[in-house]
């Protein structure tokens, strides 16, 4: 028997989660299934991101990727109030609907306990201060949620779906095959006891996140649909003393700054800051990529800031794989140090290995046990030389981020999906197939993941209500 549903919503995080809330909300009666390749949210649990241990175990699938709450769920919730960074919604709506979209998230997280305290780049004078030594500060607003708090929150959207007698969420029931049929979708589904089921859908809303990335571009390329290739952002995580950032991440919280190389006139940004945070690894598909989080509560802060440099690239004709350029450079760290590799600055630029001993008179202290080891054989030339010429200008503005016991972790790869040309309602060239999140390529952080399948549900709903489907 093939199940049939009003809309099929491929993946359980911010962008699938926010697309079911909203669609609910809006159109009573409809029968709507989320399908997710992970575990239910009570039954994620990272060692990691529960201070159980500091080293990954391994985990298939990894619980910090997959589930509900997406890769965004042990992540420190972090909700950038801003258009100049976190996705691309902008190239398809007004600014400003983008900007109220995201509001519009921001409060549903306020009706479900998120914290009111909001930072804010205006007026600081950090942006002035950065200008002088080249370092370009995005301007944001940004509300810290806390892990913690980021997994309340999740837990309380867990509950308000559940409510709804039309909605049904499938856990460890991954998506082999996505087939227009019948001015619909036919979507083949792997039960967690290996048994086939079939699915019919009138829509699909393709929300795959950054570990269903490279599964939804092989599915886009046998549908037929043009693709073009979306940046990779390879780089590194930074570790040093609170202190060291103290100056900045007391009156910003997160600082987004851009540095462009003189050396090969290349991109450099700081990305994800966690300040008293912890450094994490990720696993996806068994390449083993690393991270980073914070909590809000005082007595689960660490003595450290971490935050990733990351450099972007975008590729042209022939190459069409940006993905795998990723997750080719992560392999090699695995390959060398059996997942994540550390690195002292100070070895870094002597050219020598770290190697235990070093690390062990660090006076940075590690939050993550990772490999010590040298990221010059992992990570290209140009990528290095990129990010090494970025910590220098960073030392100007935050003296102390080039000391020799600055410790770096590779690799961190943001992986995303391979562009697809969709309309200005996120829908693809097939009719009915929408597309939403990080994963999709649309969107590259929790807000703007959040605001795209709010935006998608909105549309959905008008569609359905002009067909009649659902109640009111």
């Amino acid at each position: 028997m093939q199940e049939r549903v009003d809309v099929a919503i491929i993946g359980g995080g911010p962008a699938g989660i926010f697309a079911a809330f909203e669609l609910l909300q809006r159109r009573k009666g409809l029968r709507v299934i989320m399908l997710e390749a992970g575990a239910d949210l009570a039954e994620r649990s990272c060692p990691i991101a529960e201070r159980a241990v500091n080293k990954c175990v391994g985990c298939v699938p990894c619980d910090i990727m997959r589930g509900f709450g997406g890769a965004g769920a042990f992540s420190d919730g972090k909700y950038n109030l801003t258009t100049e960074f976190g996705g691309w919604l902008q190239e398809f709506l007004p600014e400003q609907d983008v900007l109220d979209l995201i509001e519009y998230v921001d409060g549903i997280n306020l009706q479900f306990g998120a914290p009111r305290e909001l930072y804010t780049t205006k007026d600081s004078a950090l942006r002035k201060q950065a200008l002088a030594f080249d370092l370009h500060l995005l301007q944001a607003t940004v509300r810290h949620l806390g892990t913690e708090n980021n997994l309340r929150i999740l837990h309380e959207l867990h509950r308000a779906l559940s409510r709804d007698l039309g909605f049904a969420m499938h856990f460890n029931s991954p998506v082999t095959k996505l087939e227009p049929r019948d001015g619909g979708f036919v979507l083949a589904v792997s039960s967690q006891r290996n048994e086939p089921r079939s699915i019919f859908a009138d829509y699909v809303i393709a929300a795959p996140g950054r570990a269903g990335a490279e599964w939804f571009a092989a599915q886009c390329k046998s549908l037929g649909l043009s693709l073009y290739n979306n940046q990779v952002d390879v780089g590194v995580r930074v570790e040093l003393p609170y202190e060291v950032f103290s100056h900045i991440t007391d009156d910003v919280y997160e600082a987004k700054l851009v540095y462009r190389t003189k050396q090969y006139g290349d991109s450099v940004r700081t990305f994800c800051m966690n300040p008293r945070g912890y450094v994490v690894s990720e696993n996806t598909d068994g390449i083993i990529t690393v991270n980073g989080h914070s909590y809000r509560d005082p007595a689960l802060h660490s003595r450290n800031t971490n935050f990733a440099l990351l450099v972007s690239n975008r590729f042209t004709h022939p190459f069409n794989e940006p993905h795998q350029y990723g997750k080719r450079i992560a392999s090699f760290s695995n390959m060398l140090g059996g997942g994540v590799l550390v690195q002292r600055f100070g070895d870094l630029v002597q050219g020598r290995r770290t190697n235990d001993h070093r690390l062990g008179k660090s006076f940075t202290k590690p939050t993550l046990d990772a490999t010590p080891g040298d990221l010059s054989l992992v990570l290209p030339k140009r990528h290095l030389d990129n990010i090494m010429e970025m910590i220098y200008a960073l030392d100007k503005l935050a003296p102390g981020t080039a000391n020799d016991d600055t410790l770096l972790y590779g690799v961190e790869v943001k992986f995303y999906s391979s562009r697809l040309r969709l309309s200005p309602e996120l829908e693809t060239e097939v009719k009915g197939l929408f597309a939403v999140g990080d994963g999709a390529g649309v969107t590259r952080g929790l807000s703007q993941a959040s605001a795209s399948g709010v935006h998608v549900a909105r549309v959905l709903a008008r569609r359905l209500a002009g067909a009649g489907g659902g109640g009111c």
